[in-house]
């Protein structure tokens, strides 16, 4: 049991820093937009360990990136987001089946409902900018990233993820 949970928390460790790294070196970043592939390793520890670590992983991972690499001000509405993201892949896609449905839906509700919806909040909150005069990029980014974050969460599960780990490790 001991052994289970070291495992565990070196894996998500691993993931954690995969998902700094994504975010912060592989992503595209304005001033109002973010487009990146952290969510790929949260999505993985989400399906593998559940929504609370997952969500857990995805704000320390968040605040690692801000204290290590500082891109702006720290604003914890962005760390909730992140929390509430990895909760969502997790409720969605943990010890179920890996079907696109279900990634469809878990995309569908994280880039509508936190990326579009939430984070245009807390960029209203933090420029003044109108909640509506931010819509237009964050719709254009929710556009690009279902299709995208759809595809490689399923290449990623069905070509990594299931070839190398035991099956009783996981639900396919």
């Amino acid at each position: 049991m001991k052994n289970n949970n070291v495992k565990k928390l070196v894996e998500i460790s691993l993931l954690i820093a995969l998902e700094v790294i994504l975010t912060r070196f592989c992503s595209i970043n304005t001033a109002i937009l973010r487009i990146g592939f952290g969510f790929l390793p949260i999505a993985i520890i989400a399906m593998m360990y559940g929504p609370l670590s997952a969500g857990v992983a995805y704000a320390v991972g968040d605040l690692l990136g801000m204290m290590i690499f500082p891109n702006g001000s720290y604003f914890p509405g962005f760390t909730l987001t992140a929390f509430l993201t990895g909760v969502i892949y997790g409720l969605v896609l943990y010890k179920k089946p890996k079907t696109w449905g279900r990634i469809i839906l878990a995309v569908c509700i994280v880039c509508l409902g936190m990326n579009l919806c939430l984070d245009a909040v807390w960029l209203h909150i933090l420029m003044g900018k109108g909640f509506f005069a931010l819509l237009p990029t964050r719709i254009f980014k929710a556009v690009v990233m279902i299709p995208v974050q759809t595809i490689l969460i399923q290449l990623v599960w069905k070509n990594i993820i299931l070839k190398i780990a035991k099956p009783s490790e996981i639900i396919a």
